[in-house]
């Protein structure tokens, strides 16, 4: 399975935001967005998802064009967690992950399909003990936690997280990207955007750094992440390293110089 765009642009009120864009995403990988804020991140995530129609070229999975599939069919198959996900309606942790299985729901009710991959979700996301907690009571990790078992128990060949961590505290933010991880290793493809670099290159399986709407780069952190692709897109001296434990991390010096 792939989700593919070619020569992909993308204009908001007449500014440019993406330009030519080429990426492939595989499935079982866990795929990061980078680049700095307007590079055109949430832009290239939307087009991804379908929520907007490129100016030019094309968004498809598995060769169709995006844009061409039914919206259920397309719900069905991809997963969006938007940027700000929020709930204000005083219902239930468990009514709200409800509502990913619409895409799949025949009939007045839940069947048992949906009501098994309800719990599943609730499950994968260690949200049972407050299923019938009101959202609004929550905590901002918990109903983070809530909003992304409402996308799995859709139960998507593609999972798309535009900014899953803002607003968490270090040890949310590591229960969230330890939960896509898991996802991509049971086979399904994850394509997140994210800001923090760090996590980036703990997590990543493959990344696209983007800056000034177009493809700055491409591949794996080793290709992506380095030295001089850093200073040329986020103007900061910084270099991987590996720690005690043989694993890669990076660290960031400080901003260069102009």
């Amino acid at each position: 399975m792939t989700l593919s765009v070619s020569n992909l642009s993308f204009s908001h009120s007449r500014q440019p935001s993406l330009d030519g864009i080429n990426a492939t995403f595989e499935a079982g990988k866990l795929s990061v967005i980078l680049g700095p804020n307007g590079a055109g991140k949430s832009t290239l995530l939307s087009c991804l998802a379908g929520v907007l129609k490129p100016d030019v070229g094309t968004a498809s999975l598995d060769s169709t064009d995006i844009n061409s599939m039914p919206a259920t069919a397309r719900a069905q198959r991809i997963g969006l967690l938007p940027q700000g996900a929020e709930t204000h309606w005083a219902i239930t942790s468990e009514a709200l992950v409800a509502l990913g299985r619409i895409p799949h729901m025949r009939g007045a009710g839940p069947s048992t399909d949906d009501r098994r991959a309800i719990a599943a979700a609730m499950s994968a996301t260690a949200t049972e003990g407050f299923a019938n907690r009101s959202v609004t009571a929550l905590s901002g990790g918990e109903r983070a936690r809530v909003l992304m078992a409402r996308v799995l128990a859709g139960e998507p060949q593609w999972i798309l997280a535009d900014e899953p961590l803002a607003n968490l505290d270090p040890g949310f933010q590591l229960d969230i990207l330890g939960l896509l991880r898991r996802q991509a290793n049971d086979g399904k493809g994850v394509v997140a955007v994210l800001h923090d670099l760090h996590h980036a290159v703990r997590f990543a399986d493959h990344l696209l750094l983007l800056h000034e709407g177009k493809l700055f780069a491409q591949g794996s952190v080793d290709d992506v992440i380095t030295t001089a692709n850093l200073a040329d897109v986020y103007g900061i001296d910084a270099r991987l390293f590996k720690d005690d434990d043989g694993s890669t991390q990076l660290f960031i010096k400080g901003k260069i110089k102009s």
